[in-house]
């Protein structure tokens, strides 16, 4: 019997764990779940015969080492920063890991030892990293096979809220770590590529750089770019493409509105709020603006960014309660705490609610001399509070590539992400099972 240890047991393992014990019986697995809250893993692991829910520390030495060495494959789940110490021991133990994340350099440096021991360190199998490289390089990779030239390549994703559950001015819910969204783009300057022209835009920028798009039959969306697109090039052999644009989507109006916040400098994360603990959102709002009294919050927010009372922006921003006198209640809170604590109470998703994750990768290329464009978008829903959009499109690919792994499939050694077509291929096929299917659209320019 193969042991599976799961490090994590979070709403992103979720669709993880089910597919991981759904498939125990006929593959002889047992999955060892393991969590700061023991509670939590149990309540993942629902009493299958095959699963078992424990306490575990990844910081406490003793129980990582022995928990990985008595494990065939490692999945770690965890917070981006503590995945090196994870692959530090299964390096050591020589065990394969999987994670969802981006690989960082610490783990890079691993490689050659990787293969030196026979294993596989398999990174950036999520959504976004992961199904968006999975399925943009099945075409990129189409495309040149039949000779065709790569001129742009666009590609988005947004987790947002389904459509029949989009219910507020802002068109969105928090549908993963609340505190990424709120310093999203923070720390440099997003990079893009457009017509062979580097564009370099920063953080007080960046939500005024939007563009348009529309996905299939859910209407229009805004996209702002993320980080580092330039970085792909390498990663997708495009080295020498003249557009290169990878952003996040949100519904329109959104990123204006959103701006607001990040010119005040509600977004900051850098520093305290004196006696945070008793001001109010209102009080927190002002701490923002010019001392002028007799003078409302709301008015001063007019009068500096030249906003209407009856604008949209307006009505977002009043929406979420911050001209009110609400204790906020936070003990040496930074401005980006705060806000994140005033939007919890607006954006979480509502007991019946449904998240929806939408990609979309668009490919100009020439090929027997005809410009050309295929356009592929995906949108998923999901299917209640604990099999979300997201739970599915992270952890299912994380699954699937787990038993991969492990039944032979995947032989390949060192760390990787999935780019190569022996991994993307067998796991988009599979991905069609969960309703995990890009719809195509081609034309020409």
């Amino acid at each position: 019997m193969k042991n599976i240890l799961v490090i994590g047991a979070g709403l992103s393992s979720s669709s993880l764990i089910k597919y991981l014990l759904d498939h125990s019986v006929e593959e002889n697995w047992r999955v060892r779940v393991g969590d700061m809250s023991e509670e939590t893993a149990k309540l993942k692991v629902e009493n299958h015969a095959n699963g078992t829910g424990f306490k575990f520390d990844v910081t406490n030495e003793v129980q990582r080492q022995e928990e990985i060495k008595k494990a065939d494959i490692v999945v770690s789940m965890l917070p981006a920063s503590m995945h090196y110490m994870v692959a530090e021991e299964c390096l050591k133990f020589s065990k394969s890991m999987v994670t969802a994340s981006y690989v960082s350099k610490e783990i890079k440096a691993m490689s050659e030892e990787a293969k030196a021991k026979g294993i596989i360190i398999l990174n950036e199998i999520g959504v976004d990293p992961g199904i968006d490289h999975m399925s943009a390089m099945q075409i990129i990779d189409r495309i040149k096979d039949k000779g065709g030239k790569l001129t742009a390549f666009r590609s988005y994703t947004g987790g947002l809220v389904a459509p029949d559950y989009d219910n507020n001015p802002w068109n969105y819910k928090f549908t993963w770590n609340p505190r990424n969204v709120v310093v999203a783009g923070q720390g440099s300057a997003a990079k893009i590529i457009v017509e062979g022209k580097y564009k370099y835009i920063p953080y007080h920028q960046l939500f005024k750089r939007i563009t348009r798009t529309e996905v299939l039959d859910y209407g229009e969306f805004e996209v702002y770019p993320n980080r580092d697109s330039l970085a792909y090039r390498e990663v997708y052999s495009l080295q020498n493409i003249p557009t290169m644009i990878r952003g996040t989507m949100r519904r329109p109006g959104f990123s204006k509105t959103w701006d607001i916040f990040v010119q005040l400098g509600a977004t900051d994360d850098t520093y305290t709020l004196e006696n945070s603990e008793n001001m109010t959102y209102h009080e927190f709002m002002n701490t923002f603006l010019r001392y002028e009294p007799g003078t409302s919050i709301e008015e001063k927010i007019r009068a500096h960014f030249k906003l209407e009372e009856d604008s949209s922006i307006m009505y977002k921003l009043r929406w979420l309660n911050i001209f009110k006198d609400i204790k906020i209640g936070l003990k040496n809170a930074t401005p980006a705490q705060i806000l994140q604590h005033i939007l919890e109470q607006k954006w979480i998703l509502g007991e019946n609610d449904k998240d929806m994750i939408a990609m979309q990768h668009k490919f100009d290329f020439e090929l027997n001399n005809k410009k050309q464009r295929i356009t592929s978008s995906l949108v998923v829903e999901g299917k209640d509070q604990v099999h979300t959009a997201m739970s599915i499109t992270v952890g299912v690919p994380v699954a699937i590539a787990v038993k991969m792994i492990l039944t032979g499939k995947i032989t390949d050694t060192g760390v990787l992400i999935p780019i190569n077509k022996n991994i993307y291929e067998p796991v988009l096929e599979e991905l069609k099972e969960y309703g995990i299917t890009f719809i195509e659209e081609a034309e020409e320019l």
